[in-house]
């Protein structure tokens, strides 16, 4: 019997001791990870617009018959989203000067405004293109009182409108649909 005693106060005391280092061990992984401070300051992230979902629609509302409005809703995190933006980049450039606006929507996380999606509209020279929109705040009423076939499922999401036309694409684009789309508008 004693040594059963003995053998169960050992047994505890180290299962006791390995919980408490797997512990410690977890906190030390924690304090020692390297934190990751923005590369782009509070001004340079202010220069992005950020509108809430209201705004957003009274943004996709207001059109004039003479332009084409091009409105890309995707995020940084994003695979298909970051393949098909240097298309929209290239037809930005080629369009240059024409009744074209083009608005890129980020549903990045907040706390990668000042980082990522900063840093993808230098890349991509789009800083006056973007708008951030809180993801969280978005909700099924706002998909319905904006599109006609996106619920807010997936990205990319491409909206394209001119007066009374509208072209919804759920999905990625190649460069070829993406140009066929808006020459149709522009005819």
């Amino acid at each position: 019997m004693r040594k059963f005693l003995i053998y169960s106060i050992l047994s505890i005391s180290l299962f006791a001791c390995k919980k408490n280092d797997e512990k410690v061990a977890e906190t030390e992984a924690i304090e020692d990870s390297i934190k990751v401070e923005p590369t782009k300051s509070e001004a340079d992230v202010a220069e992005l617009t950020e509108l809430s979902p209201d705004k957003i629609s009274e943004v996709l509302k207001s059109n004039h018959s003479d332009t084409l409005y091009v409105t890309n809703f995707f995020a940084t995190w994003c695979g298909p989203c970051m393949q098909e933006i240097p298309h929209f980049r290239k037809k930005m450039d080629e369009l240059a000067g024409k009744p074209v606006k083009f608005t890129f929507v980020s549903l990045d996380n907040k706390t990668d405004w000042a980082s990522k999606v900063s840093d993808f509209a230098d890349e991509y020279e789009l800083r006056n293109h973007i708008v951030l929109l809180d993801g969280n705040l978005l909700n099924t009423s706002f998909f319905k009182q904006n599109f006609k076939t996106w619920g807010g499922e997936s990205i990319p999401f491409t909206l394209m409108t001119k007066g009374n036309e509208s072209d919804e694409t759920i999905g990625s684009m190649t460069e070829e649909a993406l140009n066929e789309k808006i020459e149709k508008f522009l005819k």
